[in-house]
């Protein structure tokens, strides 16, 4: 009987993996979830969210000009609003986007655009559930310069089309060093990264370029560190990470087998973003049963 018991433990700890990762060489990889690297600390509770109508977050960016202070959206649905946050899930104010709506927002970035110098917002129109739509859009602006309860803006729009047909996706990561943007598939059993360059945003539309496979699947949320050292990428299970070295482009680091970081489940934990020193990450849940979201903070050890 006992052994029935360690037996059954062992596979209800092991499933979660083996739903949410595929990897080739499963040698590398211990295949139970408590695996993690050492690099980051575990979670630490700084807050909960206090503006209510964020409730279906679905993506998370930190500020590159206002010490912190986080960007969010809510997901399918919701009004076109950038929700901004400070470090501890207070409310701060509210960015609308004017002549758009919110279909389906998964994802939100930060990262360079057409001005050098300055930081721009790019947010994802990337949710697909049912893989029906055709075309996918993001919407850049530029960070505001000044913070303020209520914004408007009138986003650029970039249309965009998958090469092999529509995909779901929740996604979104902008280099900061080529400044190329990628958006990553969740459905399929091994999710693909597309890349489009900025150069896109003045065509009006594009055809993403189909750039390699991943061993994994179900991916929610990304984040590349603000000076491009770091990538993460996140499902429903684990985070996934990878250091990236000098010259290497964001394919090449992705070919290695990432690192498990410290990870604590979530009710819907679908965003994910260092913060600008690339010394923590922060995560964030959309509400699931009667359970207020949280935002948690990852330290570097």
């Amino acid at each position: 009987m006992k052994y029935f018991l360690v037996k059954t433990l062992m596979l209800f700890l092991a499933l979660p993996f083996w739903i949410s990762v595929k990897v080739p060489q499963a040698k590398v990889l211990p295949v139970i979830p408590a695996y993690q690297d050492s690099l980051f600390t575990g979670s630490k509770s700084i807050g909960k969210i206090h503006n209510r109508t964020i409730d279906e977050a679905s993506g998370l960016a930190f500020s590159r000009k206002h010490p912190g202070i986080l960007y969010t959206h809510n997901d399918s649905g919701g009004d076109p609003m950038v929700y901004m946050i400070d470090t501890l899930g207070k409310d701060v104010g509210e960015i609308k986007l004017l002549g758009v709506k919110n279909r389906d927002w998964e994802d939100i970035a930060i990262g360079p655009g057409p001005e050098k110098g300055r930081s721009y917002i790019y947010v994802g129109e990337i949710g697909d559930n049912n893989a029906k739509y055709d075309q996918i859009k993001l919407f850049r602006f530029p960070e505001p310069s000044v913070l303020e309860k209520e914004l408007e803006v009138k986003p650029e729009i970039l249309i965009l089309n998958y090469p092999d047909g529509p995909k779901d996706a929740e996604t979104l990561m902008v280099d900061p060093i080529t400044e190329d943007i990628f958006i990553l598939s969740k459905r399929d059993s091994v999710n693909i990264l597309y890349r489009a360059p900025q150069t896109a945003f003045t065509q009006g539309e594009y055809v993403l370029e189909r750039v390699m496979d991943l061993p994994f699947t179900m991916s929610v949320a990304g984040d590349i560190s603000a000076d491009g050292s770091q990538i993460l990428i996140k499902n429903y299970f684990m985070v996934f990470y990878w250091e990236r070295k000098v010259g290497e482009s964001v394919p090449d680091a992705l070919k290695r087998d990432p690192k498990i970081l410290p990870y604590k489940p979530e009710p819907q934990g679908e965003a994910i973003a260092f913060d600008p020193m690339g010394k923590a990450y922060y995560t964030l849940s959309e509400t699931r049963f009667n359970i207020h979201p949280v935002l948690y903070r990852y330290d570097k050890k």
